[in-house]
């Protein structure tokens, strides 16, 4: 089996963004970045290591440091660290997927809770309602509400 790179596109004129030999949820974490980067000239990121950075930042020990604080090494699906906000876009709902089903219910709660008692504001969204406008709605008015 050949492996292939990752191709992205852009286009400016209607704002998209398409990645070949992606799910849809990483392909809309992608899209998100970018208008988000573009909007507010602020650094974005794709599985942004929540867990990590609140011990301390990944290298040696971290295993440790995460069990000392309780923490996994949970990420986020996009992550604004200057606004300390997060985007969460959860899969298979209408199918059992790991987010509807009870341990990644509980996993997910926890990931949650562990982010909001650091000051952390998560944005969390499923397949069906991906809308990028509703999506920029909700990080702007974060954005604006912190400044």
């Amino acid at each position: 089996m050949r492996k292939t790179k990752t191709m992205t596109t852009y286009s400016r004129s209607n704002s998209s963004r398409t990645i070949a030999g992606q799910s849809k949820g990483k392909a809309k974490a992608a899209e998100i970045v970018y208008q988000v980067s573009e909007a507010f000239m602020t650094p974005v990121h794709t599985e942004y290591r929540f867990g990590a950075m609140a011990a301390g930042g990944a290298g040696k020990g971290l295993r440790a440091r995460l069990e000392a604080l309780g923490l996994r090494d949970w990420r986020f699906d996009v992550a604004i660290p200057e606004y300390q906000i997060a985007v969460e876009l959860d899969g298979g709902t209408w199918i059992h997927g790991r987010h509807s089903r009870g341990a990644g219910v509980i996993s997910d709660m926890d990931k949650i809770n562990a982010a909001t008692v650091r000051g952390w504001r998560v944005l969390r969204y499923t397949h069906t309602n991906h809308k990028m406008s509703q999506i920029m709605a909700d990080i702007s008015t974060l954005i604006y509400a912190t400044k």
